[in-house]
C-alpha cells in the first residue's frame, strides 16, 4: 500500500523553493520515502523524510545555477512593481475598488471619531499639574435603606484637615453659585465659585493679567478671559469694579485663562474669595461652626507619597468623634481627581464606575465597525480568487516564491488602506462638527500633533495588514499546476469563511439595532412617566436680587394683572430639582433608631395651583386657614414611609427644637430628581422667608413670546438693573435625559454605519456572484426559469445568513441589555417585537441590497450570456 509523506515537510518545499524545483525533487523524495518505509518502518521513515527535506533546503545543497536563473531583484524594484500591479488592479476593477476603499474609509472614520472621543474622555482634567495628588472630599451616609454618597461637606471640616492631618499639603473650601455681574450697561448672569486661596494653587490657575487674590483680599474677583472680554472688551479689566446681585461691589484682581472644555471646572467663569461669601451669605454665617450642615465642597492636595486610601481611612470617622454624632453616621473619604470624571458612581458605599462603561462600550464599537470594513475587503478579495488564480499560477511557474506573492497582496491592501485613510481624514473633518453636537463636545482634529500622524499612519497600516491578511495567505496558497491545467474548482468549504464573516457582520449590525431601539425606548418610557404636576407652560425665575425678594403679594398681583400668567408662587427650589433633605423628622409609630431621609420643600400658598400638582387626599394650602403655616402636605412616598392609613390629621415633628406640623393633604409623587429612579419621601410646608424661585404658569391665550415680554416688563420694574433670566420647566426636565439620549444617538449612528458597511459588502458579493453565475442563469432562463426563480436562487444564501445572524444576535442583545437595564429601577421591558422588528429590518435591508444585482442578472438576455458557448 502506498504511504504518503508528511504534509508538513512537503509544504516546506512549496514555501521555500521555486515551483520547477519542487517538481524536480518531489518524485525523488517520494521514492526515497517508500524505500525508508521498507527499511525502518513507517514511524521512523516519517522523521527521516523530514530530515531529508531539511537537508534539501540547505543553501549548500541547492545548485548554484538555480540562484543565477532566478536572481533576487532589488527591494526598490520589487516595491515599484508591487505598486504598479496594485494600481492596475484598482483601475481594472473600479466597482470593487470603490467598495473596498469606501468601506474601509467609513470604518476608519468611525474609529477615528470614537478615538477622538476616547482621547477627550481619558484626558479629562489631566491639564492640572497636580492631577495625581488632587482629591475632592466625599462622604457616605447611612439612611434606612443603604449608604448614600454625597460630595457636600460641613465648613469646619476644612480647618480640621489642615490643622490635625499632616498628609494634606493644601485644603480649600468652595461653593458654586450663579451671580448677576454688572458693570456699566452690561449685566450678565454667570456661574462661578467662591474659593479659598489654596484652591487657586491646587488647580494651577493660569493668570494672564493682574494677580491672584490673597488671604486678605476679600472684595476681589478673578475673571475668565472669555468673561473679561464680554464685560470689558479690549479694555484692561484689572482694578475695574463689578457689582454682584445689585448688592456688593468687588474689584477685578486678575484674569485667568479659561479652563479647558474637558475639565471639571469648564463652566467656572469667575472666582471670588471665600471670605467674601462667608461674610455676606446668611447661610454661610450660620454654618461656620455647624458640623451637620452639608452644603459645600472641599478640595485637597496630598503631600508627595501620601496614599489616598490610607488618608481616607484616617479621616473616615472625624464627625463621629465630635459631640452629638448624627444618626446617619457620615464616613468621609477622598475621591481622587483621576476618578472624578469616569468613576463618579457609588452604590451602597462602593464605587461602581460611571462613564468608564461608555468608554469601553464605544471603544469596542469602534473596533468592531472597523473590523466590519476589513471583513468586506477579505470577502471581496477571496470571492474574486478565481479571477486571480491564473495570475498566481503564472507567477509561481516563472519562479515567484510564496513570500513574494504574499508581499504583493499585502502591498495592494496597504495601498487601499492608505487611500482609505486619506478619504477618512476628509470624512472626519466634514462630520466632526455634527459629531461634536451629538456628543456635546468641543473636539478638534490634532493636525499639528506629530503623535496624531504617527498614530493615524500606524493605524492605517495595521488596518491594511488586518484586511489583507486572509486574502494574501489564501491567494498565495494556490497550486500552479492545478490552476494552469484548469482543474481548480472552488469547493463549498472554500466559501465557509466568507459566510462566517458575513454572518458576523450582520450579527453585530442586528445587535446594534436592537440596542439602539432599547435605549430610545428606555428614554421614552421615562419621559412618559407621570411626573405628578403639569410642565406645559411652566416658567421659573431665580430670585437673585433683594429687589425681587420680600415683595411676593405685590409682584403676584402685578403679574396677574397683565394677563400673561394664570398663576404665580414661590418655592425653596426648582420644581425639577430636589435638595434640602433631613433625617431629623419623627411621627407617631416611627421605629426606634430609624433614620430615613425626607426631602424638605418650602413654598408659598399658591404653589400647588401654579405647578398643577395632583391632590390625592385632603386639601391644598389656603389663605383661608391661618393654621396652614403649621401644616404640611406629604407625597405618596412619605405616606408609605410613615405607614399612615389615614394620613389627614396626623402630626409630623421636625427640627430641633421640635416643631409640629399637621398633615392636611397628600399629593401624588412629583418626579423632581432622576426620572429613572423612585421618588423620595417629601413634605411641603409654608415658609415665605426661605424661597429662591418664582414659579409662573403662562396664560394659554397668549403666545409664550408675548407673555414673556409682559412678564419682563413687570420684573424689570422691580429689579431694573438685573437681566431677565427665565427657564422653561419642560427644558429643565428634558436635560435629565441628556446622557441616555446621547448614548442612543451615538449608538444609532454607529448602527446605521455598521449596516451601511455590511450592505456595501453584500452588494459587492451579490454583484460578483451574479457575474460568476451568468452562464448558469442564462441556461436556467432558456429552460424556463422566471425572474422570481433567478432572484430566489441568488438571494436564498444571503437570507439564510441573516436568519442565522438574527438567531445569534438575539441572545447576545438580550443578555447585554438586560444587564444594562438593571441600572434603572424604573425601566422598560424587553418585548419580543423589538427583536422581531430588528431582524425584519435587517432582512429587508439585505434583500433591498442584493435585489438590484439579482434582478439585473435575471433580466439579462440569455443569448448574450451564452454567446461564447
Amino acid at each position: 500500500m502506498l504511504r504518503h509523506p508528511p504534509r508538513f515537510a512537503t509544504r516546506l518545499l512549496h514555501w521555500f523553493l521555486a515551483p520547477h524545483r519542487v517538481e524536480e525533487l518531489e518524485g525523488d523524495l517520494d521514492e526515497l520515502f517508500q524505500q525508508r518505509i521498507r527499511q525502518v518502518g513507517l514511524r521512523k521513515a516519517r522523521w527521516r523524510y523530514v530530515r531529508d527535506v531539511v537537508s534539501v533546503l540547505r543553501p549548500s545543497l541547492i545548485k548554484r545555477e538555480d540562484t543565477k536563473t532566478y536572481p533576487k531583484p532589488a527591494m526598490t524594484t520589487m516595491l515599484r512593481n508591487y505598486l504598479k500591479v496594485a494600481f492596475r488592479n484598482l483601475a481594472k476593477n473600479r466597482v470593487y475598488s470603490f467598495i473596498n476603499i469606501f468601506g474601509l474609509a467609513s470604518g476608519m472614520t468611525v474609529a477615528m471619531l470614537i478615538g477622538l472621543w476616547l482621547y477627550d474622555e481619558l484626558s479629562f482634567d489631566r491639564q492640572f499639574k497636580q492631577y495625581n495628588r488632587l482629591a475632592k472630599l466625599w462622604q457616605f451616609v447611612k439612611f434606612d435603606v443603604e449608604k448614600a454618597s454625597y460630595d457636600v461637606m460641613p465648613i469646619p471640616l476644612a480647618q480640621e484637615l489642615r490643622s490635625k492631618y499632616p498628609d494634606f499639603e493644601s485644603v480649600g473650601l468652595s461653593v458654586t453659585r450663579s451671580v448677576i455681574l454688572a458693570t456699566g450697561e452690561r449685566k450678565l448672569l454667570k456661574t462661578g465659585n467662591y474659593v479659598e486661596p489654596d484652591f487657586i494653587s491646587m488647580v494651577s490657575l493660569n493668570v494672564v493679567a493682574g494677580a491672584p487674590f490673597g488671604a486678605n483680599d476679600m472684595n476681589a474677583i478673578l475673571l475668565s478671559a472669555s468673561l473679561a472680554n464680554v464685560l470689558f472688551g479690549a479694555e484692561n479689566p484689572v482694578n475695574k469694579l463689578i457689582k454682584l446681585d445689585n448688592k456688593q461691589t468687588v474689584k477685578v484682581a486678575g484674569v485667568y485663562k479659561d479652563f479647558p472644555a474637558n475639565s471639571t471646572f469648564n463652566d467656572v467663569t469667575f472666582l471670588i474669595p471665600w471670605q467674601f461669601f462667608a461674610a455676606n451669605d446668611a447661610g454661610a454665617k450660620l454654618d461656620q461652626n455647624e458640623w451637620d450642615s452639608n452644603s459645600y465642597q472641599i478640595y485637597a492636595q496630598l503631600k508627595p507619597g501620601a496614599d489616598f486610601d490610607q488618608v481616607s481611612a484616617k479621616i473616615k470617622d472625624i464627625r463621629m468623634k465630635h459631640d452629638n454624632p448624627p444618626g446617619y453616621k457620615p464616613e468621609f473619604f477622598l475621591h481622587p481627581m483621576t476618578k472624578w470624571h469616569l468613576f463618579a458612581d457609588f452604590k451602597d458605599g462602593v464605587n461602581t464606575g460611571g462613564l468608564i462603561t461608555f468608554v469601553w462600550l464605544f471603544g469596542s464599537i469602534g473596533v468592531i465597525v472597523l473590523l466590519l470594513a476589513c471583513i468586506n475587503f477579505m470577502n471581496l478579495s477571496t470571492a474574486r480568487s478565481e479571477k486571480r488564480a491564473k495570475e498566481v499560477g503564472i507567477r509561481k511557474a516563472i519562479g515567484s516564491l510564496r513570500s513574494q506573492l504574499i508581499a504583493q497582496f499585502f502591498s495592494e491592501s496597504l495601498l487601499m488602506a492608505l487611500l482609505a485613510f486619506i478619504l477618512a481624514m476628509v470624512f472626519v473633518q466634514l462630520t466632526l462638527p455634527f459629531f461634536n453636537q451629538v456628543a456635546e463636545k468641543k473636539m478638534i482634529v490634532l493636525w499639528s500633533n506629530p503623535w496624531f500622524w504617527i498614530a493615524g499612519i500606524g493605524f492605517s497600516l495595521l488596518t491594511g495588514l488586518i484586511a489583507g491578511s486572509y486574502p494574501a495567505l489564501y491567494l498565495s496558497s494556490f497550486q500552479p499546476i492545478k490552476v494552469l491545467k484548469g482543474i481548480r474548482r472552488t469547493s463549498r468549504s472554500a466559501t465557509i469563511p466568507r459566510r462566517v464573516l458575513v454572518g458576523f457582520q450582520f450579527t453585530v449590525s442586528v445587535t446594534l439595532i436592537i440596542g439602539t431601539i432599547i435605549v430610545f425606548r428606555q428614554v421614552e418610557h421615562a419621559k412618559d412617566r407621570p411626573v405628578g404636576y403639569s410642565r406645559s407652560g411652566l416658567v421659573e425665575i431665580g430670585i437673585m436680587t433683594p429687589e425681587l425678594a420680600g415683595h411676593y403679594d405685590a409682584l403676584r398681583n402685578d403679574l396677574l394683572r397683565t394677563g400673561a400668567v394664570s398663576g404665580m408662587s414661590e418655592s425653596s427650589n426648582s420644581v425639577t430639582v430636589q435638595y434640602g433633605g433631613t433625617t431629623d423628622i419623627s411621627w407617631k409609630g416611627k421605629k426606634s433608631g430609624s433614620k430615613p431621609l425626607v426631602m424638605t420643600n418650602y413654598v408659598s400658598h399658591d404653589y400647588g395651583k401654579t405647578v398643577g400638582w395632583q391632590l390625592k387626599e385632603g386639601r391644598d394650602f389656603s389663605r383661608t386657614y391661618s393654621t396652614d403655616t403649621a401644616s404640611v402636605i406629604l407625597n405618596e412616598a412619605a405616606v408609605r414611609l410613615m405607614g399612615f392609613k389615614n394620613p389627614i390629621g396626623e402630626m409630623v415633628r421636625r427640627g430641633s427644637p421640635s416643631r409640629e406640623y399637621q398633615v392636611i393633604g397628600v399629593i401624588k409623587d412629583m418626579v423632581k430628581e432622576d426620572p429613572f429612579k423612585p421618588v423620595n419621601p417629601a413634605f411641603f410646608a409654608i415658609n415665605y422667608g426661605n424661597v429662591n424661585t418664582i414659579n409662573l404658569r403662562l396664560a394659554p391665550q397668549l403666545s409664550a413670546h408675548e407673555a414673556l415680554e409682559k412678564i419682563e416688563q413687570v420684573v424689570k420694574s422691580y429689579s431694573p438693573d438685573s437681566p431677565f433670566d427665565y427657564k422653561f420647566v419642560d427644558d429643565q426636565y428634558a436635560q435629565k435625559f441628556g446622557v441616555e439620549e446621547r448614548i442612543g444617538r451615538l449608538a444609532g449612528g454607529f448602527a446605521i454605519l455598521a449596516i451601511l458597511i455590511s450592505c456595501l459588502g453584500l452588494f459587492g458579493l451579490a454583484s460578483f456572484m451574479a457575474e460568476q453565475r451568468t452562464k448558469e442563469i442564462g441556461i436556467r432562463k432558456v429552460l424556463g426559469a422566471s425572474v422570481f426563480n433567478v432572484w430566489q436562487l441568488l438571494s436564498k444564501e444571503f437570507v439564510m445568513l441573516i436568519v442565522i445572524a438574527f438567531c445569534l444576535a438575539t441572545p447576545i442583545a438580550y443578555y447585554v441589555l438586560s444587564d444594562w437595564l438593571q441600572n434603572y429601577p424604573y425601566r422598560t421591558e424587553l418585548s419580543w417585537w423589538i427583536f422581531a422588528a430588528a431582524g425584519a429590518g435587517a432582512l429587508f435591508v439585505t434583500l433591498l441590497t442584493i435585489s438590484y444585482q439579482s434582478i439585473k442578472a435575471a433580466l439579462m438576455n440569455p443569448v448574450k450570456s451564452l454567446r461564447s458557448e
